[in-house]
């Protein structure tokens, strides 16, 4: 399960994006999460993915 709280998501996600997935869809896919829910929560918070650096800033 991932974190729910928005700083804590936002760490969780960026690490694995690092550490052990190429892009977005593939962390997504793999780990089977919402794209389209993990996006509109980070979103909210302030946060947007880079394609070209593979983060969420």
């Amino acid at each position: 399960m991932i974190p729910q709280d928005p700083a804590m998501l936002l760490s969780y996600v960026n690490m694995k994006l690092r550490d052990e997935f190429a892009n977005l869809d593939e962390m997504c896919d793999t780990l089977d999460i919402d794209k389209c829910e993990l996006l509109e929560k980070l979103e909210k918070a302030g946060y947007k993915y880079d394609e070209d650096k593979n983060c969420f800033k």
